[in-house]
């Protein structure tokens, strides 16, 4: 029998003794930087535009000049020149003098305001004809309106997406720190288990943990190492195990974690290093064990896809990637009643659907360990150890899957 701790007590032992896993840090050219998790606070050392620049095509005026003007009436200025792309403007703007200007092109001195060029007409003697009255500040973003100086752009933890690298090419930061990729070794392992692309005989089952989790380690910035189909066997496990341990931050053994007599995975851990805990009051995931070996992180993950996806998630996930890089929950509605058994947190997979009222969570109830059951899923929530359940029309908060922009599948 197992000795279970609770699901909050797995997650506090895991975040305790492993908090330390992302501090190795490196310095990477800003364009290789998208994936990556920052491990700096990005500021701006100078701002963004350094010039009050044109929005729009048009003529850079004195906006007091076109008070008042309309196409019955229009504002009449003399053309004092052309504002060239790239290049310092030695000609200031009058009153009652304006210069054309294309877009991004710097303002003039003199003008606080830029018209469209549809708005105004060349009458071919040198005279513009402007017929909408522009407001100061019409057509221009100011010096710094975009970054300031000193601003924070993107913050330590952010998991970087191509428009942070265009923020950091404005910046003219041709590189950035951010947190080592950690490699994380996958092993499944059962006598059952074969390759994915072999065809399964008799009792046999393909390997579906090795690419689900190693996806999944991928999903959260880190990089991974997959190593062959264990059998089920003590000693070749435990060389197996030895061989990850040597070349990596981190290993993931799936299967052979129950109590039966061929499940090796915790004797193996236990041996090699401090058998943190084995089995959480949990659904799916019951059987999930973690052990330190020489400060190394390795888990003992269910057999079953689906338990040992969701114990990636609760576990596995945060240590890889800092909070700021995972999904934030999603708050909606529960569309059905769920039983649940009273003593063990239970993990539902919910569809989200749109609603005038907010996002409802639909459950995906099926035999446990089917994977396809995820398919239809956009994420999952918890039902509480202490609950007998929840009631149709309670609040849930609903954790995305990794790798999921929220809200991208709903219906």
């Amino acid at each position: 029998m197992l000795e279970v701790v609770s699901l909050e007590e797995a997650r506090s032992l895991v975040r305790t003794r492993f908090a330390r896993l992302n501090d190795v840090c490196e310095d990477i050219p800003f364009d290789q930087a998208a994936g990556r998790v920052l491990a700096e606070d990005i500021v701006a050392a100078e701002g963004v535009p350094p010039f009050d620049r044109s929005t729009v095509d048009g003529f850079a005026v004195c906006a007091a000049d076109t008070f008042g003007c309309s196409d019955a009436l229009p504002a009449l200025l003399a053309l004092a020149g052309e504002v060239e792309m790239g290049q310092d403007v030695q000609t200031s703007v009058d009153p009652g003098t304006c210069m054309r200007i294309p877009t991004g092109g710097k303002v003039p001195a003199g003008a606080d305001a830029v018209v469209m060029l549809e708005y105004c007409e060349e009458y071919g003697d040198g005279t513009i004809g402007v017929a909408r009255a522009a407001a100061p500040g019409d057509g221009i973003v100011f010096e710094n309106d975009d970054i300031a100086p000193g601003s924070v752009l993107i913050r330590e933890g952010s998991l970087l997406q191509s428009h942070h690298v265009g923020t950091l090419a404005s910046l003219g930061r041709t590189a950035c720190r951010v947190h080592a990729r950690p490699t994380v070794g996958i092993i499944s392992t059962g006598d059952e288990i074969v390759d994915v692309a072999a065809t399964p005989v008799a009792s046999q089952m393909r390997d579906v943990n090795t690419p689900l989790l190693a996806s999944a380690v991928e999903a959260c910035g880190a990089q991974t190492m997959r190593f062959p189909i264990v059998p089920d066997d003590f000693d070749e496990l435990l060389a197996t195990v030895r061989e990850a341990l040597a070349t990596c931050d981190m290993v993931l053994v799936s299967g052979g974690s129950s109590a039966g007599q061929k499940d090796n995975t915790a004797r193996v851990l236990g041996q090699l290093g401090e058998l943190l805990f084995h089995g959480i009051a949990v659904k799916p995931g019951k059987p999930t064990m973690c052990a330190s070996i020489d400060g190394t992180p390795a888990f003992g993950l269910p057999g079953h896809p689906v338990a040992a996806y969701f114990m990636f998630l609760e576990l596995v996930a945060p240590l890889l990637a800092p909070a700021t890089a995972l999904s934030l929950p999603l708050p909606a509605t529960l569309t059905q009643g769920l039983p649940s058994n009273h003593g063990r947190t239970e993990l539902v997979p919910v569809r989200l659907e749109r609603a005038e009222e907010g996002l409802r969570a639909v459950p995906i109830r099926s035999k446990s360990g089917l994977i396809s059951q995820l398919c239809a899923a956009d994420g999952y929530i918890e039902i509480d150890r202490n609950a007998e359940g929840l009631a149709a029309g309670a609040p849930v908060h609903v954790r995305p899957f990794l790798a999921q922009r929220p809200g991208a599948s709903l219906q």
